[in-house]
């Protein structure tokens, strides 16, 4: 009898663990995607709202240059990841950088975002961005497919932002335009540079510099 009742209280006590165990996996899958669907959802509007400040602060007909610069680049420091950007950029030759060559980097790499996309706002002024669907990747990026398109345009742009979340804010890591990844692009033109300067990363510096004087 004894042994009965032993018996009995094991099954119930397994059963009782194996639902709570049930119930523990359910809420957390339940909960991964409510995490996921607010996470898609907070970054299409990220999107939506920083496309029509850009367009509305930049593409103003005949906007000084130097003003749309300015603009550009607290959008930019604002909403993009630049740091992790621009060493995602040097890729392995982030490490081989002094801390001034770092620094310098830095600064230029900057500094050439600005000069290399601000102006092109100026001829935007009736763009639009359509965000059409955004998905979730490992739960630490969001990948927003858009749709940019301009009056008397035959064919919309496609554009994917890559969006990563960060505390309570959200920050863009890459543009992919057509299918090619601007971060990607890059770094394989930076890598380029530096091995034809010899493996050294003060001959990308020169190359950056010599960019910018060029189109200041």
């Amino acid at each position: 009898m004894g042994r009965r009742v032993m018996n009995r209280r094991s099954v119930l006590g397994w059963m009782s663990a194996a639902t709570i165990a049930v119930i523990m996996i359910i809420s957390g899958v339940t909960t991964t995607r409510a995490d996921d669907a607010s996470f898609a959802d907070g970054a299409g509007n990220f999107i939506t709202g920083l496309a029509e400040e850009a367009i509305n602060s930049l593409a103003v007909p005949g906007l000084d240059k130097d003003i749309r610069r300015q603009r550009f680049r607290s959008l930019m420091q604002e909403n993009f990841a630049i740091k992790g950007i621009a060493k995602w950029a040097l890729g392995r030759y982030w490490r081989r950088a002094s801390a001034d060559e770092r620094a310098q980097y830095l600064r230029l790499f900057e500094d050439l975002m600005v000069i290399s996309y601000a102006d092109r706002f100026e001829n935007y002024s009736d763009g639009k961005i359509n965000v059409k669907k955004t998905e979730v990747r490992n739960g630490k990026d969001a990948l927003v497919h858009s749709k940019l398109s301009r009056s008397g345009s035959t064919k919309p742009v496609e554009v994917i932002w890559r969006v990563r979340r960060s505390e309570d804010a959200f920050k863009v890591v890459d543009i992919m335009v057509e299918g090619l990844s601007m971060g990607l692009t890059q770094q394989k033109e930076f890598s380029s540079v530096i091995r034809k300067n010899g493996g050294k990363v003060d001959g990308l510096l020169a190359e950056l510099r010599r960019r910018l004087k060029s189109n200041t």
